[in-house]
């Protein structure tokens, strides 16, 4: 049970596709973690898949910027807990904060800034009222 109701958590076991020879998960699979995690926190929590987003709003959401900490190796095998938290909101775009946890153990801390877009010219535009107020909350 997640203790903080605003954390959203997804779990990913990690599979040999994930790592090197080694069994040591690649930096950049902890991009397509993270990028399982906004995708199912936005439809569990917010009650939008990507798709549906762009038929209802005309929108998506795309990463402006990425930042990444890494502290520890994940491995062949573990299983992990992916967070996702809204940490700020602008007009059209939400900074979010992720984490790739082992247990209770931090593996990898990122800010993720996305910026809404509308899917027909890809320029900014404000984000859906609805998610807005979700946010909020």
């Amino acid at each position: 049970m997640n203790k903080h109701p605003r954390i959203f958590s997804l779990p990913v076991r990690v599979y040999f596709q994930d790592t090197d020879a080694g069994g040591v998960v690649y930096h950049a699979s902890y991009v397509n973690f993270m990028e399982r995690a906004r995708t199912e926190w936005l439809r569990e929590r917010c009650g939008y898949s990507n798709a549906g987003l762009m038929k209802e709003f005309g929108a998506v959401f795309v990463v402006r910027s990425l930042k990444l900490e890494y502290f520890k190796p994940a491995l062949l095998d573990d299983l992990l807990n992916v967070t996702s938290q809204v940490k700020e909101t602008g007009r059209s775009r939400v900074l979010l904060k992720q984490d790739v946890l082992r247990g209770e153990e931090k593996l990898v801390e990122a800010e993720i800034q996305l910026v809404c877009v509308a899917v027909d010219s890809f320029k900014p535009v404000s984000v859906p009222e609805v998610l807005r107020k979700l946010w909020k909350e």
